[in-house]
């Protein structure tokens, strides 16, 4: 988890020199294996605009981070969207994945969800699409953790399947 804030800071910094827009459309997704609960634990990090804009083209309406009000419209949102564009596969079992929430700062936002326990995985698969349904240059950088082996690829649209042996 350390390592990919390490990345994502730089990447969040230097992309982020202007609120209303920047040119690249970038998410991290962490899938790690916790040995202890036997869960998968996952971290989506993703610009606060960009995740707003994305909900608010596929539901309607609008949605603010950093507003109260919204607060229980965008948890129900969120649920909704993590199920649809993030699917997960531990040793060719689909698993079920629960939206656990998010957290924002000023310019992204975290959102957290954890699967269904399951075995040690010796094959991890994974859909990952978020931010597909807004943008055609979406890219996310998957960080796949079993047992402290890493392994990473990075997503373009329209790519979103990739597997991993551990």
């Amino acid at each position: 988890m350390k390592n990919l804030w390490l990345f994502l800071i730089p990447v969040f910094s230097l992309l982020s020199f202007t609120e209303a827009k920047h040119p690249y459309h970038v998410g991290a997704v962490e899938i790690n294996y916790n040995s202890k609960s036997k869960t998968f634990e996952v971290t989506g990090r993703f610009f606060m605009d960009d995740l707003e804009n994305g909900l608010g083209k596929k539901y309607g309406g609008s949605f603010h981070f950093n507003d109260e009000k919204y607060k229980a419209r965008l948890n129900e949102a969120l649920q909704k969207y993590c199920q649809e564009y993030f699917k997960l596969k531990s040793d060719n079992k689909f698993l079920k994945v629960n939206f656990i929430g998010y957290e924002e700062d000023h310019e992204s936002v975290t959102v957290f969800l954890e699967s269904e326990p399951a075995g040690t995985p010796k094959k991890v698969e994974a859909a990952v699409s978020f931010l597909y349904n807004l943008f055609d240059d979406q890219i996310n950088i998957i960080h796949i953790i079993v047992n402290g082996d890493r392994k990473s690829e990075k997503l373009a649209y329209p790519s979103r399947y990739l597997y991993k042996q551990f």
